[in-house]
């Protein structure tokens, strides 16, 4: 686990400035008929004109079935995280997350967010409003001197009063000069449980719920997670460094 020191952190923020920043673009370009690989090319070159550089584009761990061929993860309706692009055009009322890493002067953030393109249901809009408070609470809970288990159940409690799907086996994590960083960050815990949190841990907070039950499934191409039960889904995340003063979101978006 690699802590940063006050200079580093400050080293981070361009990258983060810069992953909110096509982020934001890419919230306000979706609408119905644009493809997800469309939303791809456009964050790609956002990537070259920065010269930024993609940590997803290539990236291939031993659970995929190829490396990864896009620079976003675009996942819609009962697609809950690692979406591939691909030909598929938004609908009307289709939920789309998107989350996106990129390596900025030696330095990675990462963050996601999700919207409802076009119209919108209140079912999914409750979903979308609870994904994003679970993540301002466990921002709030990572406070210097606590326990990774105050953020881990800040996130799980909002999603028990919500009743929503909520599965641990993948969540947030360290983010410095490469995108996986230990330690990982569980959506569900105890307070005062896991690893006292130290000044200078930088982590990727990323909850994501379904409407649904607990279970999901991964399509054959090693990537794409859904809901096993078929309800859609919604993912939030930030960087975030934890100081003395308290936690700084380094993917803040405007």
């Amino acid at each position: 686990m690699a802590l940063k020191t006050p200079a580093e952190i400050t080293a981070m923020r361009p990258a983060g400035r810069f992953v909110a920043g096509v982020l934001s673009s890419l919230r306000d370009l979706a609408r119905p008929g644009l493809t997800l690989q469309q939303l791809d090319d456009h964050a790609h070159r956002m990537i070259d004109d920065a010269g930024a550089h993609s940590v997803y584009l290539g990236y291939h761990p031993s659970f995929g079935a190829m490396p990864y061929p896009g620079v976003l993860c675009t996942s819609v309706n009962d697609a809950a995280l690692h979406g591939l692009p691909s030909s598929y055009a938004l609908q009307d009322g289709d939920v789309l997350s998107v989350d996106f890493a990129a390596q900025v002067q030696g330095w990675v953030a990462d963050s996601a967010l999700t919207v409802q393109v076009g119209s919108t249901t209140p079912e999914a809009q409750r979903l979308i409003a609870a994904t994003e408070q679970a993540l301002i609470a466990g921002i709030a809970a990572a406070r210097v001197g606590g326990r990774m288990g105050d953020v881990s159940a800040a996130i799980g409690e909002v999603a028990h009063r919500g009743g929503y799907g909520l599965n641990t086996d993948f969540g947030g994590h360290g983010v410095g000069r490469t995108m996986h960083e230990d330690p990982h960050v569980p959506n569900d815990g105890r307070r005062r449980g896991g690893m006292k949190l130290p000044a200078g841990l930088v982590i990727a907070i990323e909850p994501w719920f379904m409407a649904g039950g607990n279970g999901y499934v991964i399509d054959p191409d090693g990537w794409t997670i859904r809901s096993a039960d078929g309800s859609i889904a919604a993912h939030f995340e930030h960087t975030v460094a934890l100081t003395k003063d308290g936690p700084v979101v380094l993917t803040a978006r405007d």
